[in-house]
């Protein structure tokens, strides 16, 4: 967590507050999806976090990419925001976020996948038809419905 949230928080506690994130779905070849297995719910999600102060989305999104499964995006495209009621959590120590959360697809990246053990289990590309909503982390569910929609809208 940032110094700014840290300090944040110490100020206002669990309350709930609006976040900005960045996120990225990778996309390889053959149309698979990373995912990481993140260790506070043993849920899959893609690669994303919260914003730093002075941070644009697009650098949120490549630095947490980098950080969590130790590759870099290449090329960045807009795909969705996601905001509003599904879009909240409740982290494990009571923190409460909404999250504004700008998504991202890459097709192109380089280097080697390594995931951080801090926040995820495993990384690994699933096909499309192996995704189901419920192996998914909660918040993130609606970009995975739109994904899937894309993605059966395409073959």
């Amino acid at each position: 967590m940032a110094d700014y949230i840290k300090e944040l928080r110490s100020l206002i506690g669990h309350r709930p507050i609006i976040h900005g994130a960045g996120s990225i779905i990778i996309e390889n070849e053959r149309g698979e999806v990373l995912l990481g297995k993140r260790t506070d719910n043993h849920l899959w999600g893609y690669s994303g976090g919260g914003m730093e102060i002075g941070e644009s989305v697009e650098e949120c999104a490549r630095r947490e990419l980098s950080e969590e499964m130790g590759i870099e995006a290449d090329e960045l495209e807009l795909f969705m925001i996601n905001s509003g009621p599904e879009s909240h959590i409740v982290y494990p120590n009571g923190d409460e976020v909404y999250y504004l959360e700008v998504i991202f697809r890459c097709r192109k990246y380089h280097g080697e996948l390594r995931p951080q053990p801090e926040e995820l289990e495993e990384v690994r590309f699933f096909a499309p038809e192996e995704i189901k909503l419920e192996m998914i982390s909660p918040p993130i569910r609606p970009v995975f419905r739109k994904y899937l929609q894309e993605v059966a809208n395409r073959r």
